[in-house]
């Protein structure tokens, strides 16, 4: 299958990325500039953390606008799928293809520590290796990452499950204490609502060796490298 690693003026998780799903996971995998509108040709697209554009107006919001973003609707319509970590999960509700909104943290102090995050929708392409239940613990890294979405997108997001990842206490406890940055009932991530594209604030790709702290991020790997085979569309590797 085919990886791209999105690039916008700012990104600095490209690289992380880039390194996970060539050097670890063995998988075809470009970068791809924000300008570019043909991305045809990729199974699943990366949206990696970083400034893009500095933050200026809003984490994510210029970038929410830009050529390549703009086309990711069709991208997805077609089969394709999106993940969006810190800066592109920012990215992604900016551009309204995720609902909700990251705010400023309410320590109002940036965080970059180890979380952990339990898992409640093991259904998304993103999660389908996981288990119902599961602690994953992965970094977090950002001053903009309090999730908070209205009490009516709120009810929606239970109702279709779209609440992916809630921070949690090692043992799985959902409490404040584990909240790193105060959003709304401790979430950490949620997808669309076919769960084709996913947006969470943790960094799957800074979990994925045991000597930089964990390998717990592979997870999400490896489902999407299993869904893709399920639906079909794996492409092999050049």
């Amino acid at each position: 299958m085919r990886f791209g690693v999105v690039v916008f003026p700012g990104t600095w998780s490209d690289c992380d990325f880039h390194y996970v799903i060539g050097e670890v996971l063995h998988q075809s995998v470009e970068y791809v500039w924000h300008r570019e509108r043909d991305i045809s040709k990729f199974d699943c697209l990366i949206l990696p953390g970083g400034f893009s554009y500095g933050d200026y107006l809003r984490a994510g919001a210029i970038a929410g606008r830009s050529p390549l973003v703009e086309v990711l609707p069709d991208f997805v319509d077609k089969g394709g799928l999106v993940l969006g970590s810190c800066n592109g999960f920012q990215i992604l509700c900016e551009a309204g293809l995720l609902p909700g909104a990251l705010m400023r943290n309410e320590c109002l102090q940036y965080r970059c520590q180890w979380t952990h995050v339990l898992v409640e929708n093991v259904e998304t392409p993103f999660t389908r290796a996981c288990r119902p239940g599961q602690v994953l613990k992965m970094p977090i890294s950002h001053g903009e990452g309090r999730y908070y979405a209205d009490q009516t997108t709120l009810a929606q997001l239970k109702a279709q499950n779209q609440i992916v990842f809630r921070y949690c206490t090692e043992t799985g406890e959902i409490v404040r204490e584990a909240n790193p940055n105060g959003a709304i009932e401790n979430i950490a991530g949620v997808c669309n609502t076919d769960g084709a594209v996913l947006g969470l604030m943790p960094h799957p790709e800074r979990a994925s060796e045991s000597q930089v702290g964990g390998t717990d991020g592979l997870v999400l790997f490896y489902s999407v490298l299993g869904s893709l085979v399920q639906e079909g569309s794996f492409q092999a590797s050049r």
